[in-house]
């Protein structure tokens, strides 16, 4: 190979390797997103859950989310 052909390849495996380091950077970060909209949901979920058991409890006949809006 020439001095030229070894500096390019060089170059190429350098920045294959920070690409592939950016890649596995995002992962990590879509990894742990993931993670915390799953905890947002069962926590909204939870929310939602005793919001609409405190309305039944106050004579409510069904949850305010579950009924339809007065221009429908």
């Amino acid at each position: 190979m020439t001095d030229d052909t070894q500096t390019s390849m060089n170059a190429l495996e350098e920045r294959i390797a920070h690409l592939s380091r950016a890649n596995d950077d995002l992962s990590d970060i879509v990894a742990e997103q993931q993670d915390r909209i799953a905890r947002i949901e069962a926590r909204l979920e939870m929310v939602m859950r005793r919001e609409a058991e405190r309305e039944m409890s106050e004579g409510g006949t069904a949850p305010i989310a579950d009924q339809r809006p007065p221009h429908w």
